[in-house]
């Protein structure tokens, strides 16, 4: 800014300068932008666990989504017994 302002016109080699810095420091905040939103993006919540660990968990969500669907069909068997009567 300094030197924007000189009274006697800015020299162009020190414009440039500034210019060049100032495009590498974009840059690099533009790299480290691009890798926390990368890194963000492959969040694994089991990343530093044991493969059993990771299994297991799986295995017991897919048992939970297995009873939420049960007691679905017998929630709507009971409505139709209700219903029906």
């Amino acid at each position: 800014m300094d030197e924007l302002g000189n009274a006697s016109a800015p020299k162009t080699e020190v414009l440039a300068s500034h210019c060049r810095d100032f495009m590498i420091a974009i840059k690099e905040i533009q790299t480290m932008l691009r890798e926390e939103i990368r890194s963000t993006c492959e969040y694994r919540p089991f990343e530093k666990c044991d493969y059993n660990s990771r299994i297991s968990n799986e295995i017991c969500c897919k048992k939970l989504e297995h009873i939420i669907e049960q007691l679905d069909a017998m929630q709507q068997n009971i409505d139709q017994c209700s219903n029906s009567i």
